[in-house]
């Protein structure tokens, strides 16, 4: 590995002290970037860097920083990240060689009985923690939101909520071209002081958000229903290729598919956008989508758990399921679960109403079915609501705001067409004691983490 050889810094207190003049000394901590043999670059943890020349402190020898360690300089002056040297008076350096092993006892000490080895983002829990650590309220509430992108003020809403990443619709992409498209989405997110991810329902059939486009895709990709009797199982893997393949050209990050509900009445409202098949064949169908999804660098999302079976449309009223417990067990759960064991970085939760887990509260603010998909199907990955602003929920939140009780239930991250009410009630609710702030700080952490698993933080 190249070393670096820095200078060793000699205090200078006395000198200044003799001068009759006050020391504040200040302090900013990075890594070890580059080195030539001039100048020293190093960066903060918020990507802010500053170069030092040698010649500006004193020569007396230390060796043995490597590029990649992390150090802190205490300094009198200010700094300046236009400089290509800085003019500050160089008071102490303080290695932090085991910085990241000391940050993983800390946050091992404080998260371990919530985050675990062999969880999905596991590798990336110490980064996320300590970016997490040096966050705002304001900007933690807003990562948890992906918000309906709007049709007015989509960018400067970007900077003023912090969000967390935006869905996009149909609208999104009726009568653009790709470039439009692409050029939309960098826009996006060349404002975000944190990177925002992107999703969008592209599950073919009925729901085609993209496709529709005829100048993004020749023709609307068909149903899995449709595809598989026509092409079998090699035509499903085909075209979830074609979809990550262009969800991944446009700059989208998460495919909110598939279907994972387990339906069979060809009258329910759900059926058409389902595999149609037993719990075991949509399980197969499940695992094979998250396969070919992951290996083109998209995400997809196992919804709507805890499983739609054959009920009524949750965006116009509260769908009561009556079925038992067992009935989940058997057949709702295996294509969850199989999706879950596959790596699916994402489980959506529907606004029903499952009798078996909780008779008073839709699924997605029930704290009873998100315990469920933690402990018993072992989900480790981002848990997110359906849209909060569809009219089943208004009235099963015990006078919270539905963004605040879908917090409490155990959601990492929201989507919501009112994401600006939500972030304000959601701020306030932390602020008065109604929602525990270390219940944020670990959905924040799981956000982070996906983002550094796919590339967006670094």
């Amino acid at each position: 590995m190249k070393k670096v050889f820095l200078c060793i810094l000699v205090m200078v207190v006395c000198f200044l002290l003799a001068c009759g003049k006050k020391v504040e000394v200040h302090e900013v901590t990075g890594t070890v970037k580059d080195a030539t043999m001039n100048t020293i670059l190093i960066a903060t943890d918020r990507g802010v860097k500053y170069s030092f020349v040698k010649t500006d402190v004193p020569h007396t020898g230390l060796d043995g920083l490597l590029i990649g360690d992390v150090f802190t300089v205490y300094y009198e002056g200010e700094l300046d990240d236009t400089r290509m040297g800085q003019t500050v008076k160089v008071i102490e350096l303080k290695k932090i060689s085991d910085y990241k092993v000391e940050l993983a006892k800390e946050f091992n000490q404080k998260w371990g009985t919530v985050f675990k080895p062999g969880d999905l983002f596991h590798d990336y829990y110490v980064d996320a923690y300590e970016r997490m650590k040096w966050m705002s309220r304001e900007e933690e509430v807003g990562q948890l939101i992906l918000a309906r992108c709007p049709e007015e003020n989509a960018l400067e809403d970007i900077k003023n909520y912090h969000l967390g990443g935006y869905i996009l619709f149909k609208k999104d992409f009726d009568e653009k071209t790709k470039n439009d498209v692409v050029t939309t989405i960098e826009a996006y997110q060349a404002n975000a002081p944190i990177p925002m991810i992107f999703g969008v329902d592209e599950e073919g059939g009925t729901v085609v958000r993209i496709s529709s486009n005829e100048n993004l895709v020749a023709k609307p990709f068909a149903s899995p229903q449709e595809i598989f009797q026509t092409e079998g199982m090699d035509g499903i893997i085909l075209d979830a290729q074609n979809k990550a393949s262009l969800l991944k050209s446009l700059g989208i990050h998460i495919n909110f598919a598939p279907v994972a509900d387990v339906c069979t009445s060809e009258t329910a409202y759900m059926y058409p956008r389902t595999f149609g098949k037993s719990a075991t064949e949509t399980a197969n169908y499940v695992t094979t989508i998250i396969e070919e999804t992951k290996k083109m660098g998209v995400s997809s999302v196992l919804k709507h758990f805890p499983g739609y079976g054959n009920n009524a449309d949750t965006h116009e009223g509260v769908a009561v399921d009556k079925r038992p417990y067992t009935t989940f067990q058997t057949s709702d759960f295996v294509p969850f679960k199989a999706g879950i064991d596959k790596g699916a970085d994402f489980v959506l939760v529907s606004h029903n109403i499952v009798e078996a887990m909780d008779t008073a509260s839709p699924a997605s603010l029930s704290k009873n079915v998100h315990n469920t998909l933690r402990n018993e199907l072992e989900f480790s990955g981002v848990i997110i609501t359906d849209d909060l602003a569809m009219n089943a929920i208004t009235t099963y939140t015990s006078g919270n705001h539905p963004a605040v009780s879908a917090i409490l239930a155990g959601n990492d991250m929201m989507i919501t067409t009112d994401y600006k009410e939500a972030y304000n009630k959601v701020l306030d609710a932390i602020n008065s004691g109604g929602i525990d702030i270390e219940l944020v700080d670990a959905a924040v952490i799981r956000v982070l983490a996906y983002k550094y698993s796919m590339g967006l933080l670094k």
